[in-house]
């Protein structure tokens, strides 16, 4: 008999693998262009970071941005994928300056800011937390077609099964391509070196 843990992470690989399935089918192999059109993935957003400031997506123009959305709770892919780029941005050396890691939380109701500032400490000064009400935080997860959905649990509490996807987004703001933490942090410093 299959546990109901179980089943809920597996649905939640198989969810994330066809969100990229369809990414990659909105672009052929370079994911920014669809024939001659930039494919609709992200676009402007207004949250709030970890030290409680206003922040835009005007504010990281001139850097390549690294958006990947999640929640503090997440047990295991968050913190793998955070680690994954870290360790990436760590190898890119001096280059790494040009990129800018954006975690957006899809649990408003308990990722504050107090709460990024003092997970995203495990991965280093150079990620950025972005948080804002339960309405934005869903505006901007559809401009960047992120799947994602709360589930009680038994006992109490509850979980946020999401799409597990890094976008890549150049310093004009505009999407390029998506990347694969699950390749390992020397493959995505190999990709990033390519771009940045």
């Amino acid at each position: 008999m299959i546990r109901l843990p179980a089943l809920l992470l597996g649905l939640s690989v198989a969810l994330a693998v066809c969100a990229a399935f369809l990414i990659w089918r909105m672009g052929g192999s370079d994911y920014g262009a669809v024939g001659q059109q930039q494919a609709a993935i992200g676009g402007p957003f207004t949250l709030i970071d970890q030290n409680g400031h206003v922040r835009t997506d005007r504010d990281f123009r001139g850097r390549w941005m690294l958006v990947y959305f999640g929640y503090t709770y997440c047990p295991d892919v968050c913190p793998t994928t955070l680690q994954e780029m870290a360790d990436a941005l760590r190898r890119l050396g001096t280059k790494a300056r040009r990129a800018e890691p954006l975690f957006i939380t899809l649990d408003p109701e308990r990722d504050h800011p107090a709460v990024l500032r003092k997970y995203l400490a495990a991965f280093g000064p150079e990620f950025e937390g972005l948080t804002g009400t339960p309405k934005q935080i869903a505006s901007v997860a559809r401009a960047y077609r992120v799947y994602y959905a709360r589930h009680a649990l038994p006992g109490g509490g509850y979980s946020v099964d999401h799409s597990s996807i890094i976008y890549l987004m150049n310093p004009d703001g505009q999407f390029v391509s998506i990347l694969d933490a699950q390749q390992g942090a020397a493959a995505l410093e190999k990709e990033l070196a390519s771009r940045l």
